[in-house]
């Protein structure tokens, strides 16, 4: 089958998948659970072909630590569907009620947004999880996950494909794209695909947003920051970079620069590079850090950088506004944290930080779909139009107006003796 017919059929199944019960969903979403574990062996079997072909290829370790899909990591796939059961369908949501006159009543709606093509890195994990909320909320999904991954994902999607239609959902509402190729052609179908969702560099989404007239939901690098402020309980501070930095290096939402104010940097560095030193992070820092504890000095590359590895820079600054205008200058705009006992100082950090997570004593790492209750994302926006940050269920809907009438016509309401609207409030949801 040709992408183009992919997403024919996956247009033909989005109106399907639309109109879907909660309990039809919930049911699809218990029968992959149920495929996923009686497929296990099969799973990993395809995962270890795909890490030694990838062994073999000297990819780096931390992108083979995400391209395992190990027992532990199945169990946790089947949690997060799990939890994404328990969630309220984020389909036919009342918004809004309006009585515009007597007899005339405005709703506005939550809908699915229709087909999403998403592709990903190699985290087989990643389809899985986007899958199941394409599910939930309603949508078609074309996926395209990195090649180093192919052999896992192919069985996921036959998998997860063949589990949903066996509970009674259109066939073609999941479809798998295997090549560059297949996405330069997906890139044209705007015809068929309501919204792309591009996983990766800066570069990479500049890519897609330069080569297609489909809306583009970005999730750019993930270059987060741990701001110490003046104020910072000190133990806190370096328990929060140890585990916003070494948690899981591999991940976007992990620290890559912290930022400490002068006032109390001779208290903590000695104390941060030993706790750092402990978990074989290389330190890089500015000249001011390098005259505290002695670490290779940083260049202006390693503020722009998104390491994914256990490599940190540290500047020492002056003030909280030097510390913003350098994340807001070499930020992401993805998650970034303060730590300080200061709570205006906190919120005023909060205010003037141009990001899509703002955090105050706590790890950068809770930056997540079912961290924030979500069911599991799709990925994490650095947008600032439809949805930003974590795209969970509601980032997945748009909404619809249904206006209920009884005959009314325009022209009743214009000229002059026009009726007026009442534009009324009303507490009610539509039925």
């Amino acid at each position: 089958m040709t992408i183009h017919d992919l997403a024919i059929e996956c247009k033909k199944a989005s109106i399907f998948m639309a109109s879907l019960s909660t309990d039809l969903k919930n049911k699809a979403l218990s029968e992959i659970i149920t495929a996923l574990k009686a497929n296990r062996d099969a799973i990993i079997v395809a995962n270890q072909k795909d890490l030694k072909e990838a062994d073999l290829q000297n990819l780096d370790k931390p992108l083979l630590k995400r391209l395992k899909f190990d027992n532990d990591k199945i169990k946790e796939a089947c949690e997060g569907i799990e939890s994404l059961i328990l969630l309220d369908d984020p389909v036919g949501k009342t918004l809004s009620a309006l009585e515009l006159d007597t007899g005339l009543e405005l709703y506005k709606v939550s809908r699915p947004i229709g087909v999403i093509g998403v592709i990903f890195e190699s985290r087989p994990d990643a389809l899985v999880q986007i899958a199941s909320l394409c599910l939930k909320s309603g949508n078609g999904v074309l996926l395209k996950g990195g090649s180093e991954a192919a052999n896992t994902n192919q069985i996921l999607a036959r998998v997860i494909s063949n589990a949903s239609i066996k509970a009674g959902l259109a066939k073609g509402w999941l479809g798998l794209l295997e090549t560059r190729e297949d996405v330069a052609e997906m890139l044209g179908l705007d015809r068929y695909i309501d919204l792309i969702i591009p996983r990766g560099s800066n570069a990479f989404v500049k890519h897609i947003m330069d080569n297609t007239v489909i809306p583009v939901l970005g999730h750019a690098d993930g270059i987060c920051h741990l701001y110490i402020d003046q104020f910072a309980d000190s133990k806190m501070a370096i328990e929060l970079a140890v585990d916003g930095k070494c948690q899981y290096v591999a991940v976007c939402n992990a620290t890559e620069t912290i930022l400490i104010h002068e006032n109390i940097a001779e208290k903590i560095l000695p104390e941060m590079k030993h706790a750092l030193k402990e978990q074989n992070v290389e330190i890089r820092g500015c000249e001011k850090t390098c005259k505290i504890i002695n670490v290779k000095l940083a260049n202006e590359q390693d503020w722009k950088t998104e390491y994914l590895d256990y490599i940190v820079s540290i500047k020492t600054v002056s003030s909280m506004d030097e510390a913003l205008n350098h994340i807001n200058t070499y930020g992401s705009g993805h998650t970034d944290v303060i730590v300080t006992q200061n709570k205006k100082r906190a919120i005023r950090f909060m205010d003037m930080a141009d990001t899509a997570d703002a955090f105050w004593n706590c790890s950068s790492r809770f930056s997540d779909g079912f961290k924030f209750g979500l069911g599991a994302e799709v990925g994490i926006s650095t947008n600032k139009i439809h949805a930003r940050g974590p795209v969970g269920l509601e980032g997945l809907m748009i909404y619809q107006w249904r206006l209920m009438g009884n005959g009314q016509k325009v022209a009743d309401y214009a000229g002059e003796n026009a009726k007026p609207f009442s534009h009324k409030i009303l507490n009610k949801t539509f039925s």
